[in-house]
């Protein structure tokens, strides 16, 4: 989320809260279509094929370019190791079977997701090299806070989703991700009036009886990183129940069940809003997904709420694969900054207004952190129950083979990668990188090194590849990686 850039508009609307102006030119029009039946709707082919024995998820949070950088410098360090398959040596970004991402980091997610280990030299120099602010206005001006006060924001649909096509996506849509089958893609935006996260994904759209293959990625991106008052917020159109979607069965019992996690009832709460009354909730309004979950770890979180199947979001053939289930969370914050705490005075209002809005999102992501690691934990637990629930016949139908079969051989590992790892150095120059959408090149520099030092001396990664059979791992040598420049 750019809060550095929140708080400059907050600052010029006291100025002109008496100001008065007539609306008008606003491109708000939604971002998606009607679907003729849920039959039709994309997806994952998540088959047996998808996953191998060793699987790799992360997770990239908020905080613009930084962010973005950031989780690019991740991934160059990820793309380093080499670990022997059944299916011959991958590279571990190869292996990355799941991507969320929010804000600044959603860019990184749906590009990665679009285009893999392939595209990582072209999204240094395409995107994290540009200035991506030339897409949208970033003047704080008297015209532009009357625009914030009277047509709920500066930017339109009509600025940033041009400028990523332009620059980035080349109009690529869900399709195209779906076309590639892994990894599976999730980027989160916030539904502002429900005050959770909205992903797109087909769950969703199959509700809102829209086509996600038509959205575009650009779109999806957009209203991820969509900052409140400098962007409007993006419409998502609800199109009622023409096309049989449905909420699922365990959203419907989470929102009556009292003892339901309270992110599942709160996100069952929209879905089922949406669905039994369309009319009134025609449009979803959609800002920075980081207001609701900075980390973008949501979608894993509910996805393991379905008890119904204790292997989700896997099938049954790659939870009976799986030996290996590393998950990295991408943390791009920054730490605490300001010099009022070593004076007597309070913080001015417009400190103070940006301090509270980052007290409320930090204290939000760290606990929904800690929750999202008992989530985990209780996934391995109920993976390891029901593998050791088969039969051999349930096995041999499952894997092919009894060759080689554990069932309790699976762990799953979770790790959360920060500044903080790469040194007090590197922590202290990434604590000064604002929060925009734009970075000089020396720093642009820095924040992928931090990236990679940062994964490269993290101790649940070096956990991880401890426990990796020697033998099948390698560490590539650094010129055989993309180039990171």
């Amino acid at each position: 989320m750019n809060r550095g850039l929140w708080r400059r508009w907050l600052a010029a609307g006291v100025l002109a809260m008496a100001v008065s102006a007539c609306a008008g030119g606003v491109i708000n029009t939604p971002i998606n279509g009607p679907i003729a039946s849920v039959a039709d709707q994309g997806g994952w082919p998540l088959g047996p094929d998808q996953f191998g024995s060793t699987v790799v998820g992360v997770a990239f949070s908020g905080g613009g370019m930084r962010a973005s950088a950031f989780s690019y410098g991740v991934l160059n360090e990820l793309d380093r190791y080499v670990v022997a398959t059944d299916r011959g040596p991958q590279r571990m970004t190869d292996m990355i079977g799941l991507v969320s991402g929010v804000s600044g980091g959603s860019v990184t997610a749906a590009y990665f997701g679009l285009k893999g280990r392939d595209g990582l030299p072209t999204f240094r120099s395409r995107f994290l090299e540009q200035n991506a602010e030339q897409g949208f206005d970033t003047d704080v001006s008297l015209g532009n806070v009357l625009r914030i006060i009277n047509d709920g924001g500066v930017n339109d649909r009509s600025k940033f989703p041009k400028w990523l096509d332009d620059n980035l996506f080349d109009g690529a849509t869900y399709a195209d991700l779906f076309a590639r089958k892994r990894p599976l893609v999730w980027i989160a935006a916030s539904d502002i009036y429900s005050r959770v996260p909205f992903v797109f994904e087909p769950v969703t759209f199959n509700v809102l009886c829209s086509d996600l293959n038509k959205v575009r990625l650009s779109e999806a991106v957009a209203a991820s990183a969509a900052v409140p008052g400098l962007f409007v917020p993006l419409n998502v159109e609800n199109f009622g129940s023409s096309c049989g979607g449905h909420v699922p069965q365990f959203y419907q019992r989470g929102a009556t069940d009292p003892t339901a996690p309270a992110t599942l009832k709160a996100s069952a709460a929209a879905l089922i809003r949406y669905r039994s009354d369309p009319e009134r909730f025609r449009y979803v309004k959609l800002l920075d997904g980081g207001l609701t979950d900075n980390f973008g770890i949501h979608s894993l979180a509910v996805a393991r709420t379905n008890r119904d199947r204790p292997y989700m979001p896997m099938t049954a053939e790659q939870a009976v694969r799986v030996k290996r289930f590393l998950f990295l969370v991408v943390d791009a914050g920054r730490g605490p900054a300001g010099d009022w705490p070593k004076n007597l005075a309070s913080p001015t209002g417009m400190e103070l207004a940006g301090i509270v809005t980052d007290v409320a999102i930090d204290s939000g992501v760290y606990k929904g952190y800690d929750y999202f690691t008992t989530i985990m934990n209780g996934w391995q637990a109920d993976l390891k129950r029901w593998r050791c629930s088969l039969s051999d016949d349930e096995v041999l139908k499952l894997r092919g083979t009894l060759e080689g079969w554990r069932c309790a051989d699976v762990t799953f590992t979770v790790g959360r990668v920060s500044s903080e790892d790469a040194g007090p150095e590197l922590r202290a120059a990434m604590d000064k990188v604002p929060t925009r959408f734009k970075l000089d090149p020396t720093t642009l520099d820095t924040v992928i090194e931090t990236g990679r030092l940062a994964l490269r001396n993290n101790a649940v990664f070096r956990r991880f590849l401890r426990n990796v059979p020697q033998r099948t791992l390698t560490v590539a040598m650094e010129e055989t990686a993309p180039p990171s420049r």
